[in-house]
């Protein structure tokens, strides 16, 4: 047990590094690495997952998309598995934002368990936050746009964790969002 409590720690240090100058777009402008540590916190906690690759995966899940990471260099540091939930989650930057997003909604439901877990808990915790606080710049239809984009990826991932799912649900009923 003591070498997975090393590892997950190993990634939260590797993160905290990586994301050091980052801050959310919310109005207090929070320590960006809050979110993956957030990301997996609802892992462990809301949904009981326990899997250490599923854990670091949710702490390193932006570092490739948002940082200097390359795939060999998390690899490297913890492992293929890892790597490839990771590699699973992030986006390609040089592809448009509406591309993006579509390819988001096109591609989850193809993802390894492993990899819609860390996407559940990514949009339950951005989600939340958005109910907590609208980013700086953004409109009420623009935030309402995310939650309806949201559901739609959310719907490519049923079947993976009841908990999550479920948290997910009652977020869109509030909203009015369809699912």
């Amino acid at each position: 047990m003591g070498s997975e409590v090393a590892r997950l720690l190993e990634a939260v240090d590797f993160a905290a590094r990586k994301h050091k100058d980052q801050r959310r777009k919310d109005p207090e402008g929070t320590p960006y690495i809050n979110h993956p540590i957030g990301v997996a916190r609802i892992l462990a906690h809301e949904a009981g997952v326990t899997d250490i690759v599923v854990l670091q995966a949710a702490l390193l899940h932006d570092t490739v998309e948002d940082t200097d990471t390359t795939f060999p260099e998390l690899e490297a540091r913890f492992g293929a598995a890892v790597r490839r939930v990771v590699q699973e989650v992030t986006d390609d930057k040089a592809l448009p934002k509406a591309e993006r997003k579509r390819l988001q909604i096109e591609r989850a439901a193809l993802c390894s368990r492993r990899a819609k877990l860390v996407k559940l808990a990514d949009k339950l915790y951005n989600l939340r936050d958005l109910n907590r606080c609208t980013p700086q710049g953004w409109s009420e239809e623009r935030v309402q746009e995310y939650f309806r984009w949201a559901a739609a990826v959310v719907a490519g991932l049923r079947g993976t964790n009841a908990a999550l799912e479920g948290a997910l649900q009652r977020l869109f009923e509030e909203r009015g969002v369809p699912t």
